[in-house]
């Protein structure tokens, strides 16, 4: 049913801090403006797993701590081959050496793959618990959130960012470690074998960190941006892919084509920018690390003829030097691949930050299964501040009564429906369940008491049985075929390949509109609620088929509240009230003979709707 809001513009999203989940108005907190700020926040997450990071540190020291051991005793071994070259040693300080250098370089291996293995499962216990998050807030909020960012774009928050997160956190963590480990194993090794050669070695290391840090600055932004529009354009994606049937009736695909290939190019743009500048960083880093050991053979080779080294020495402080340059150039890259994790968990808090507008209070009444009396009080509701959709509405719905809404496409019926169902709230009035205000009420205790058939029924990929059964879990497998059998959709159901058990596609796409509209009303009748909406429940169904409906849905409105809207005026002729609504005001409202008499807006729309099925059948 179109309504008022689709022709309003969404209530544009308010920068600056606030409270967090539990604050108050829906509004997305300042993101973080540095990558140590939101590292530091990711290391909350990091924190319940505390004793298997210490052993992740414990291993990182083992393996450093061995793998260090190699350069050193590389050097030893020149030194053993020069000394039996000239008959001072034997070949068995050679053979002790290499032995000792088989067993250092083993247990660095075994201590290495044993972190690689633990930062694995706990960088996958922290993405469950950050997807879990995500995803759990996400259901805390309401329509007007959805109404006002694409599927797409928030697809990208569960998928490309957070891979960008994972893949820092299983595939990098170590690499910090082991880095970090290195440098200061390098360094301290490197002052005890020879204080004024290590001075030397460290000529280039400004270079190498201010290279780094230079270049990090560049990428964190465009990392940033690359996210942002890879965002917008896997929204182009999801919406191309979901209207596919209407871009392909109206010849649209050039024009789909010519929208993505623009998204597509600001990706590439930035995308590019984002490589090239992380790119930069290791042939930079490689050529600083040539100079390095330049520096170190042409200073080492000085020292020796004067006696000041060994060849053994210098040999070590080259392979230092390679050690020292490589977790420079590991921390270089790792920094570049932080900016494009810290951009996506830049978004992901954005989400998780976001208040919802919709709270159950602390005192919240639990509805039990409700008498159905609804008033509305004098309510003005507005999707856009200032342009109010329905203005100082009032009706009373007793137990048991059917209330029509009908008016032109914006008038605000389906509007009132979702105020009914919590999925908004007003602005000013209230709306009562038996006397219960329902911002007053618990949401979930408020929503099992209602049912709902939408104009555009949404089934799921599961089998025809899992989909009816949803709006009542428990339910045993004989209610669900009766509620079909009301519904008249038994007979077609038992002619699918697996009759109640055949899984549909995504969105019941294997069945027509017809079909999934009778289990979307299966399914109301599945959950017996007290309230009915039915929102254009019969408009998908061909006029047989909606005479069959309307028995069935007649039979299930005995007893219960129920408001339907309808725009074909013929399905609501037996309603106890019809609601004559425009521009959001009730204009009339009484029975349908009663309006009929009065020839006023009801009569008007009814006379010219049969007018013009009159012509059509002409």
């Amino acid at each position: 049913m179109t309504d008022a809001r689709t022709q309003q513009t969404p209530r544009p999203r308010m920068p600056g801090p606030g409270p967090g989940p539990r604050g108050h108005g829906m509004m997305a907190v300042e993101r973080a403006k540095n990558v140590r700020g939101t590292l530091r926040r990711l290391v909350q997450y990091a924190a319940p797993h505390r004793a298997a990071l210490i052993a992740v540190v414990v291993l990182a020291a083992v393996g450093t701590g061995t793998g260090l051991a190699g350069p050193y005793l590389l050097g030893r071994g020149v030194d053993a081959i020069l000394r039996i070259a000239i008959g001072q040693a034997g070949l068995d300080a050679l053979f002790r050496i290499i032995l000792t250098m088989i067993g250092v370089y083993a247990v660095s291996w075994v201590a290495s793959a044993a972190q690689g293995w633990i930062v694995a499962a706990v960088a996958q216990k922290i993405m469950r618990t950050l997807r879990a998050e995500l995803f759990d807030h996400l259901q805390t909020l309401s329509l007007r959130f959805f109404d006002s960012r694409a599927a797409g774009e928030l697809m990208s928050r569960l998928t490309n960012d957070m891979d960008a997160v994972s893949r820092v956190l299983s595939q990098n963590i170590t690499q910090l470690f082991s880095g970090v480990l290195t440098l200061v194993g390098v360094l301290v090794i490197m002052f005890i074998l020879n204080p004024l050669l290590a001075l030397g070695t460290l000529v280039a290391f400004p270079l190498m960190v201010g290279l780094v840090g230079l270049v990090g600055s560049k990428t964190r932004k465009t990392f940033r941006g690359y996210q942002a529009n890879l965002g917008t354009l896997n929204g182009i994606l999801e919406e191309a892919y979901s209207g596919q049937r209407v871009v392909m009736a109206y010849g649209q695909q050039d024009a789909v084509l010519e929208k993505f290939d623009a998204a597509n190019e600001a990706v590439r743009k930035v995308g590019t920018h984002a490589m090239t500048y992380s790119l930069l960083v290791m042939p930079l880093m490689g050529i600083l690390s040539n100079v390095n050991i330049a520096i170190v053979a042409g200073l080492g080779g000085w020292m020796t003829i004067l006696g000041m080294a060994t060849v053994g020495t210098i040999a070590s402080f080259i392979g230092y030097s390679n050690r020292f340059a490589e977790p420079l150039r590991m921390l270089g890259d790792l920094y570049n691949q932080v900016q494009a994790a810290v951009a996506g968990a830049e978004r992901i808090f954005g989400i998780i930050d976001t208040a919802p507008d919709q709270t159950d209070p602390d005192d919240a009444v639990e509805l039990g299964r409700v008498e159905g009396e609804v008033l509305f009080d004098h309510v003005t509701f507005s999707y856009v501040p200032g342009v109010p959709v329905l203005k100082d509405v009032s009706l009373r719905a007793r137990p048991g009564e059917r209330i029509a809404l009908v008016g032109p496409t914006g008038a605000g019926k389906t509007t009132m429906v979702n105020l009914l169902s919590r999925f908004y709230d007003l602005d000013s009035g209230a709306i009562e369940v038996d006397g219960v205000d329902v911002r007053r009420a618990s949401r979930a205790s408020l929503r099992r008491n209602l049912g709902t058939v939408l104009q555009q029924s949404f089934l799921f990929a599961e089998s025809v049985m899992e989909n009816i059964r949803y709006g009542r879990p428990e339910a045993a497998d004989e209610d669900v075929v009766a509620a079909a059998t009301l519904a008249r959709a038994d007979g077609f159901i038992r002619r699918l390949p697996k009759g109640y058990s055949t899984v549909l596609s995504e969105r019941g796409a294997n069945l027509s509109e017809g079909q999934r509209q009778l289990i979307a009303i299966a399914r109301a009748i599945l959950a017996d609620p007290r309230i009915l909406i039915l929102d254009e429940a019969t408009s998908s169904v061909d006029t047989r088929t909606e005479v069959g409906i309307q028995e069935a849905l007649l039979e299930l409105m005995k007893g219960r509240t129920s408001f339907v809207i309808a725009h074909r005026l013929s399905t609501i002729r037996g309603a106890d009230q019809v609601i004559m609504i425009d521009q959001g005001e009730i204009v009339e409202r009484g029975s349908h003979e009663e309006l009929m008499q009065a020839q006023g807006a009801y009569y008007r729309l009814y006379m010219s709707q049969f007018r013009g099925q009159a012509s059509a059948r002409a």
